[in-house]
């Protein structure tokens, strides 16, 4: 019976929703995070919902700890069906302003994370012929000025998808990656950046969305049950994609005047503070 599935980042936003959704059409779920707490939440609204499973603390920069989770999964369901890659962390700021550590912080877990846990999976998927569910981000795709290193790491995340979904298809593992836009969820807890400003920024942006979680996650799983690959949740998001392939110099021509805004707020939140 193929209702096994883990999920990344679950003890929180849409790692939980995606949880839930699937719960409720009665799946066991291996749940991973780094909040003990809010993995122990999740398992107990899962189990509300209609699904079980297990809880399994996992830092996804550590592979050792990604593989002792897909060795659980075998152990405790006989194998997985579906794994979601959707632990992540926000970051902004100019790319002149980030430091290297910022880089080596984003990269290793939004980007390396990802690759990590396709590979720790990848023979249990081959035995299941199951399915990868990477979350991306628009990020990915419109590269938006003052998120440098946010952009790359989930660039990245749509190219491996990319390339898992050729290499794959022989042996019969799905492959689908998801870009959302900006919506409620609480990844700013998460946000490291240079400047508080960039930070209120993202907030702003994440608060006004009239978009949730749940329905994020909903789209994703009917999304899925269609059999898309490029899953795009966002009205505004599937039309801005739609006019970078059409017109790609007008969206740069857009990111340029919105980042003369930005450092243009910037200098003058700047000079308000001076005294």
């Amino acid at each position: 019976m193929s209702n096994r599935m883990m999920i990344t980042g679950a003890g929180s936003g849409l790692g939980r929703e995606l949880a839930l959704r699937w719960a409720r059409e009665g799946w066991r779920l291996a749940l991973s995070d780094v909040n003990d707490a809010g993995l122990a939440e999740t398992l107990r609204l899962v189990r509300e919902a209609g699904g079980d499973g297990f809880t399994l603390r996992c830092d996804v920069r550590d592979y050792s700890q990604l593989t002792a989770l897909a060795q659980a999964c075998e152990e405790k369901f006989g194998g997985i069906d579906i794994i979601i890659n959707n632990a992540g962390v926000a970051s902004g700021g100019f790319f002149a302003e980030l430091s290297l550590e910022d880089w080596d912080w984003q990269l290793s877990i939004n980007l390396m994370g990802v690759v990590k846990g396709c590979k720790a999976f990848l023979p249990l998927l081959e035995s299941s012929h199951g399915r990868i569910i990477n979350i991306a981000s628009m990020a990915a795709l419109m590269q938006g000025p003052g998120m440098s290193n946010y952009n790359v790491a989930k660039a990245g995340v749509v190219a491996l998808s990319e390339s898992l979904l050729a290499e794959l298809k022989p042996l019969q593992v799905g492959v689908h990656v998801v870009c959302p836009s900006f919506f409620q969820t609480n990844l700013l807890d998460s946000f490291r950046g240079p400047t508080p400003a960039m930070k209120a920024q993202v907030g702003k942006l994440l608060e006004s969305s009239p978009i949730n979680a749940e329905f994020i996650a909903d789209y994703i799983f009917q999304a899925v049950a269609a059999g898309e690959f490029m899953i795009l949740p966002h009205e505004q998001g599937r039309q801005a994609w739609a006019l970078k392939q059409k017109n790609p110099q007008l969206l740069y021509d857009e990111m340029t005047l919105m980042c003369e805004k930005m450092r243009a707020k910037a200098a003058g939140q700047r000079e308000a503070k001076t005294p």
